[in-house]
């Protein structure tokens, strides 16, 4: 394994950076931003002592400034993520695209019991495997939401995409994904295969990387145990995405090596047998089975 992966910072300078933004007044966003010029911004301040109205407000009444430019510069303040159309994240995304989507409610009340459930309750307890019997119940969909709800929160978070057969979280968070968990596996990377997801503070993936022809072999050795094991010490939570595992033995070789396990379901599609064969599995695996989820979006 590579040494690199035990020389990671606990806190990037990325996240550093964003902590001292959110600390900045909303003039000086602007400007860092490039959104106006420190003359406009004082320009402003000046007419908003005048009125005494809002900042924002006074620089929209001014028509130097837009309803969309307040909105960023709040969200800087407030640690709350607005995409601009341009971002390569999927639409899947619902937790970054639509926060007042009802669905992302349910996946936030799915947080709270994950968090008390498992990743405060002791420090050796930030990975969790999510797994599900078959293909197309939201393995993906889902741990690719709770990555960013959790990353809300200000945890640092990692995804690593261990469906090394077919992945999706790279396309999902719009990335390469050509360099990742199966060369770190293999010894042909480093943790450098960690990628940011930009305009989501606090969350990182490591994609599954070129699809290998030993998957099983890979996840089976030792050596996801030490990446794990190292990661833990720079993320709170570690989201661990899986194969289906009706289709091979990988998933559960994750979940056993992760230690603990969410179960995901899909409405009118999943199996009531094969959930609790799985969990049956798990358990004399001695996975620690954290929760269940029932998905009805019909995401993979």
């Amino acid at each position: 394994m590579n040494s690199r992966v035990l020389a990671m910072p606990r806190e990037s300078e990325h996240a550093l950076t964003l902590a001292r933004e959110a600390n900045l007044p909303i003039g000086a966003l602007l400007v860092d931003g490039g959104r106006i010029s420190f003359e406009d911004a004082e320009r402003i301040h000046q007419y908003q002592e005048r009125t005494g109205q809002l900042y924002g407000e006074a620089g929209i009444e001014m028509g130097l400034l837009t309803p969309q430019d307040v909105r960023l510069a709040l969200a800087v303040q407030f640690g709350h993520i607005t995409l601009p159309r341009e971002s390569a994240l999927s639409p899947e995304l619902i937790a970054a695209w639509q926060p007042d989507n009802p669905a992302v409610e349910h996946l936030r009340s799915l947080r709270t019991q994950l968090m008390l459930r498992w990743f405060e309750n002791d420090v050796r307890h930030s990975a969790l495997a999510v797994i599900s019997p078959g293909r197309g119940e939201g393995r993906s969909y889902i741990t690719a939401n709770l990555a960013v709800l959790f990353s809300q929160l200000g945890k640092r978070t990692l995804v690593i995409d261990a469906d090394l057969r077919t992945p999706r979280q790279h396309r999902i968070f719009g990335i390469p994904g050509r360099v990742g968990l199966s060369s770190v596996l293999a010894g042909r990377s480093g943790i450098d295969a960690v990628v940011d997801i930009k305009g989501v503070p606090g969350l990182s993936l490591l994609p599954a990387g070129v699809t290998p022809p030993n998957p099983q072999e890979l996840l089976a050795r030792d050596g996801l145990t030490r990446l794990l094991s190292s990661l833990r010490s720079s993320y709170e939570v570690i989201l661990v995405d899986t194969p289906a595992a009706s289709d091979c033995a990988d998933a559960a070789t994750v979940a056993v090596k992760a230690g603990a396990a969410l179960i995901v379901a899909c409405r009118d599609s999943s199996s009531v047998n094969a959930i609790s064969s799985l969990d049956t599995q798990l358990r004399q695996f001695g996975v620690v089975l954290v929760g269940a989820v029932l998905n009805g979006s019909g995401k993979t």
